[in-house]
């Protein structure tokens, strides 16, 4: 078996789901606008930035899902995957899912975007094998925390090694596309590394390795 990875915000959606959530809830008025939208933008430049405080942020994150039932979840889920996420989606990210496909590769998702979020998103993409942040969940609620590692920067590799331990697979042969230099420790670890659309700093990481450089952008 080979393992196709694909990282998810900016790399197979043009644009960031997990930003998106946060807009979303503004938008509808979930939250405090002003002040949910200025700590939204402020984590996601700590990202691009490759300052983010993990574990800071999934407090942030994860809390209005701690606050509301399921119902209500759910509903608001599938409102934002037709207003933010359809629209994010790519034709030539499909194309390149298939091409794995038609090769026989098994397909994963890896990102640091909560379980919750982007679940229905790879449902949409067709992709079975989804590694996402975990929110905790006690007695069918969200508690505000994270279950077990976070999929971010190393945390992504712990997860995958996991995934490898439990399955009885390997990396051999393996690909993994991703936009940011976050995903360094994993691109790192697989035999055909891809930067996709990247971000300044893993544009120029790829290049100085020979790595191949793709746009996915419509």
């Amino acid at each position: 078996m080979t393992l196709a990875i694909f990282d998810l915000d900016n790399t197979l959606l043009a644009g960031d789901s997990d930003h998106a959530w946060g807009e979303f809830l503004v938008e509808e008025g979930i939250v405090d606008a002003e002040a949910y939208r200025k700590a939204n933008d402020r984590f996601y430049e700590e990202y691009l930035n490759g300052e983010l405080d993990i574990l800071n942020y999934l407090r942030f994150a994860l809390q209005p899902l701690s606050i509301h039932n399921m119902d209500e979840l759910l509903d608001w889920r599938g409102k934002f995957m037709e207003k933010k996420v359809r629209p994010m989606l790519q034709q030539k990210a499909g194309k390149l899912l298939d091409s794995h496909r038609e090769r026989g590769h098994t397909l994963m998702i890896i990102t640091a975007t909560n379980r919750f979020v982007t679940e229905p998103i790879a449902e949409v993409l067709g992709i079975d094998h989804l590694i996402a942040t975990e929110p905790e969940m006690v007695n069918g609620r969200y508690t505000g925390e994270i279950a077990g590692t976070p999929s971010f920067q190393e945390g992504k590799v712990v997860r995958l090694n996991d995934w490898l331990a439990v399955t009885g697979q390997s990396l051999n042969g393996a690909w993994f596309y991703s936009d940011s230099h976050n995903d360094l420790p994993l691109l790192k670890k697989v035999e055909n590394p891809v930067a996709v659309d990247p971000d300044s700093k893993l544009e120029a990481f790829a290049k100085s390795k020979g790595w191949r450089v793709m746009t996915l952008r419509d």
